[in-house]
């Protein structure tokens, strides 16, 4: 599984309808609105290196009210709720 994080510029007055369009698409499991220099944060989860550049390269170019995207890969995922559901294991 390949993960990566998603900074997306938007057009003006589309951040919400495009929000809801990425949350809705299969390689996306994530989407945040956010402060700062980007509008949306998308987190993309795909079977392979090919597949996240189709979604990239292919797919979101064609999105007319994106207007800049910088993707970043994940290496490792470091996360305090990942640790708490390993540790629950068994127990109720």
């Amino acid at each position: 599984m390949v993960t990566s994080i998603i900074l997306i510029r938007a057009k003006r007055g589309t951040v919400k309808a495009l929000a809801e369009d990425l949350a809705s698409r299969k390689a996306i499991s994530e989407v945040y609105s956010v402060s700062g220099s980007y509008d949306l944060v998308a987190v993309a989860r795909v079977e392979s290196n090919d597949a996240l550049a189709e979604l990239v390269t292919s797919e979101l170019a064609t999105f007319d009210n994106i207007t800049h995207t910088e993707t970043m890969l994940a290496f490792r995922a470091f996360s305090r709720h990942d640790l708490q559901s390993m540790f629950s294991i068994g127990m109720d």
